[in-house]
């Protein structure tokens, strides 16, 4: 059923079902800025355990600024006047600050880890909390194995950047810093020769950083698409196996991978450039320190003390350096995955609850519509001047080719879409004048395509109504006539059951969902086809507890088999969006229109 004709009524309860379709918009970089702004918003909240990485951090540089200099020590006041013992005792005092120094790196580390992981966990929070207020309108126009990718790769890609780059950057500011201090306060003219080759360091990171953002941007919106594929691909594969379709299925996962390769080998070879060339300016630095180190010592301006200091604070200099410059890759990454979570984050639903929304007890059942016109897409409208009004306690059922609006109609009155004109009004009062939960808690739906979560079946049956007892759940699931399947199960109602419900048939899964609504005990019901994959005397069973349960309830009920709606008190005849009829079974017979026409289709001799 194509949208431009009627959303899927599994629409309604499996948002994370199968993609409609592959990619999404080409996500790029707008506000890098902005982007790191809104990660430590996060961050910040942290401020103690930060604070004290930072603290660990700067006593960790400093210890290790002390090395290159008592190795200058060592060497121009002991080991070149052969004085063994004072070499002994520095070379302990070195060891004890290399440990000390290590102890400090991991507490900080550690910290950090914590940081990070507790940063993360906030804002994959957020995420998830942000996906369940967004509109079934948002998730029509996505990918859903996209959108599970910006919950799972690019927030771990973000995970993995605060994890390091946080503590680096800072560690390398503080590390650069008193480098050069301590260079130029040794030796002023070997630590300008040092510093000659910097220049040349933060040219070449420039513009590597340049052109491999884009590519970066690129891989995550590529890796998303690839796994929408594979998503919808173990969701299908039945159909796909039935339809003898794994060689199509073979050729496109090959397209969208090779896609992914590319993407990736473009980031992973712009990027890799940065290593191999700061280690040969480094080499050169450290060539040149070496050279003029020693033309001054041979003029007595410095010593081999110095020049041995100076070759360990090059490398102190430059090692975090090169650390950064690396890191600075899985920065972009992490940047670029950042970017497209707060895409979402910040995506406005179209469907909300208004200020001062009326809290909901209970409803009457009185169910208007007037003049209600809606279409998902501009210019392709799917109602048309739908008007008609269900008193309350009253079996509507609404009938009509596939793609008609049956669906959508329900769609409306749950508010999972808003309309482009006209009102619904339940109990006098238009929808969105109600808290929008409450509105949704007080219908109760059973669809054709029933969506089971992980999990026992008692616990998917008292999904409708979480603090039932097992008593309520047994008796609920006696009402639907689950009752006499349950108890041949293994363990019963403690029987588990995967995602989906895979482990039962169609007509099981659907006896659950009729439970699960009897359990709810809802205002308002729903049955959009309830019935449609159980057999005849079940089904038979079933409308006797359907029958109690819609004593005294209004209720929608959407079938094409006509022979089960005779008893409605109206029912609507949909047609391309329009109601072209409304009456009782016996009053659209004799009017021998269009309800007529199905009716004898179905039971023509």
């Amino acid at each position: 059923m194509s949208k431009a004709s009627e959303q899927p009524a599994a629409n309604i309860v499996a948002r994370a079902r199968g993609p409609r379709g592959f990619g999404g918009p080409v996500v790029k970089a707008k506000d890098r800025k902005g982007t790191i702004k809104r990660i430590w918003t996060y961050m910040s909240k942290q401020r103690v355990a930060i604070i004290s990485s930072m603290v660990l951090v700067i006593l960790s540089t400093l210890l290790g600024l002390l090395v290159p200099y008592l190795i200058g020590k060592i060497v121009d006041d002991y080991i070149i006047p052969k004085d063994i013992s004072g070499t002994i005792r520095l070379l302990f005092l070195l060891a004890a600050i290399y440990i000390l120094s290590s102890i400090l790196t991991w507490l900080h580390n550690f910290l950090m880890v914590r940081v990070s992981l507790q940063t993360i966990r906030m804002l994959r929070q957020d995420l998830f909390d942000k996906f369940q207020t967004l509109s079934l309108r948002f998730f029509d126009k996505r990918a859903h194995g996209d959108l599970m990718s910006r919950v799972t790769n690019d927030i771990e890609s973000l995970n993995n950047a605060l994890s390091q780059s946080v503590v680096q950057i800072i560690s390398t500011i503080l590390m650069v810093s008193g480098v050069t201090i301590a260079m130029f306060l040794l030796n002023w003219m070997l630590a300008i020769v040092s510093l000659i080759v910097l220049p040349l360091i933060i040219f070449t990171t420039k513009k590597i950083i340049k052109y491999s953002i884009s590519n970066f941007i690129k891989r995550q919106r590529d890796l998303g698409e690839l796994n929408g594929f594979i998503e919808e691909a173990i969701s299908g594969n039945e159909v796909i196996s039935l339809f003898s379709q794994e060689e199509k299925t073979f050729r496109k996962f090959d397209v969208v991978n090779e896609r992914l390769r590319q993407s990736a080998t473009a980031a992973d070879t712009v990027s890799g450039f940065m290593g191999p060339i700061n280690n040969f300016i480094n080499n050169l630095g450290l060539t040149l320190i070496i050279a003029i180190g020693a033309l001054l010592t041979l003029h007595e301006l410095a010593t081999v003390g110095i020049i041995a200091a100076f070759v360990t604070y090059s490398r102190q200099f430059f090692r975090p350096i090169n650390q950064l410059s690396s890191l600075l890759n899985t920065f972009q990454s992490a940047i670029a995955g950042a970017e497209r979570v707060f895409e979402i984050m910040d995506e406005t639903p179209d469907v909300q609850t208004k200020k001062n929304a009326i809290a909901i007890d209970s409803f009457q059942g009185d169910v208007q519509f007037s003049n209600v016109n809606f279409s998902y897409e501009a210019d392709k409208p799917i109602l048309k001047s739908i008007s008609f009004h269900a008193k309350p306690g009253e079996k509507v059922a609404l009938v009509g080719p596939t793609g008609s609006g049956k669906t959508t109609i329900i769609n409306l009155l749950l508010r999972f879409y808003d309309i482009d004109s006209g009102e619904i009004m339940i109990d006098g009062r238009r929808i969105k004048d109600y808290e929008l939960d409450q509105l949704r808690e007080r219908i109760g739906i059973v669809l054709q395509d029933t969506y089971l979560f992980s999990g026992t079946i008692m616990e998917n049956i008292r999904y409708g109504r979480l603090e039932a007892t097992d008593e309520e759940v047994v008796s609920a699931a006696k009402m639907a006539s689950a009752h006499g399947f349950i108890k041949h199960l293994p363990e019963q109602y403690k029987t588990h059951i995967m995602s989906g419900g895979s482990s039962l048939s169609q007509g099981q899964r659907q006896l659950i969902a009729i439970a699960r609504a009897i359990l709810a005990d809802s205002d308002i019901l729903i049955l959009d086809e309830a019935t449609s994959s159980v057999d005849t005397k079940t089904e038979i069973e079933i409308q006797r507890g359907l029958n109690q349960l819609l004593q005294g309830r209004t209720s929608f009920v959407i079938a094409h088999r006509l022979k089960t709606i005779e008893s409605a008190d109206r029912i609507l005849v949909i047609r391309h969006g329009e109601l072209i009829e409304s009456g009782t079974h016996e009053e659209l017979l004799e009017k021998k229109g269009f309800y007529y026409e199905l009716y004898e289709s179905q039971f023509a001799i």
